[in-house]
């Protein structure tokens, strides 16, 4: 491993300078990724940024009543923010769903979404919860959605200089219920044949007026796929609905075959993983009507 230097700016704009200064040089919030990557040999960076010293990436806060997650905050950290938990159970969950206690302990949903896998476990629940992520660079800051900011594996739109800084979920909305289900091989520290991740909204006659349905592991990135939310909008979420739903995610997936999966069975997958998870989005919604 060749040398590198090791960083640990105060603010947002020591950063950006930092990594606009050297095109090469890495942002390290977990490091469960990170740290593999350049003991492989996969990335040689010549300077590492540790953003953890920075002033509100570390923790949960809630601003006009939205959530902020710093981007240094650790996925265990999630649980412990009782008003997260209850408006959004299917991020957290997600996000606890990442390699072992150990890994979680350390490991960060900016660093899932930056890692860029098509397989990341938060980012499917993250876009079905319409999270953004605030990214500061060189030209100041700007808002992007979580579906945009993988491009493809191992890539995001991210410009030279950029970071992000936080990820952002409103308060949920009345009558609104998310959950993110994977299938795996085995119960645990594995990764994602298929995920999928839901967000509902159920008026008070059981109406779907609001739906969001997101795909893992089926594509070279992780898919918002707005045909299935537009297939449950307006119904009851009865069996005719959810079909459409599951065609509809079954039509978006582009998986590969490889080890853990053919993709012929990804495909089929998708609309059986996808139909539970809406099952538990609406039973979510339902005990908070």
């Amino acid at each position: 491993m060749s040398s590198l230097a090791y960083h640990r700016p105060d603010t947002i704009p020591q950063a950006v300078s930092l990594l606009a200064a050297d095109p090469s040089a890495r942002v390290l919030a977990g490091g469960t990724d990170l740290l593999i990557q350049i003991r492989s040999g996969r990335i040689a960076p010549a300077n590492v940024i540790d953003i953890k010293r920075i002033r509100g990436l570390i923790g949960v806060r809630v601003e006009r009543d939205a959530f902020i997650i710093g981007a240094a905050t650790p996925c265990t950290a999630l649980k412990a923010d009782s008003g997260l938990m209850s408006a959004w159970p299917g991020v957290v969950e997600a996000a606890n769903l990442i390699g072992s206690v150990q890994v979680r302990n350390r490991a960060t949903i900016a660093g899932n979404i930056c890692n860029a896998s098509p397989a990341a476990d938060a980012v499917p629940a993250l876009i079905a919860a319409g999270a953004t992520c605030r990214i500061a660079g060189p030209d100041g800051e700007r808002i992007a959605a979580i579906e945009d900011v993988a491009t493809g594996p191992g890539r995001t739109s991210l410009k030279p200089g950029e970071f992000v800084v936080d990820i952002r979920l409103a308060a949920r909305p009345a009558g609104g219920g998310d959950a993110y289900l994977r299938l795996i091989p085995r119960t645990e520290m594995d990764i994602a044949v298929v995920g999928a991740g839901a967000a509902l909204v159920l008026a008070a006659d059981g109406i779907c007026t609001a739906a969001r349905i997101a795909l893992g592991a089926v594509a070279p990135t992780a898919l918002l796929v707005p045909a299935a939310g537009a297939a449950l909008i307006g119904t009851k979420l009865d069996a005719a609905a959810l079909d459409a739903m599951a065609a509809a995610v079954r039509s978006a997936a582009r998986p590969i075959d490889d080890k853990r999966g053919q993709a012929a069975y990804r495909i089929e997958m998708t609309g059986v993983l996808a139909k539970r998870v809406v099952a538990m989005a609406r039973q979510r919604a339902e005990e908070r009507a």
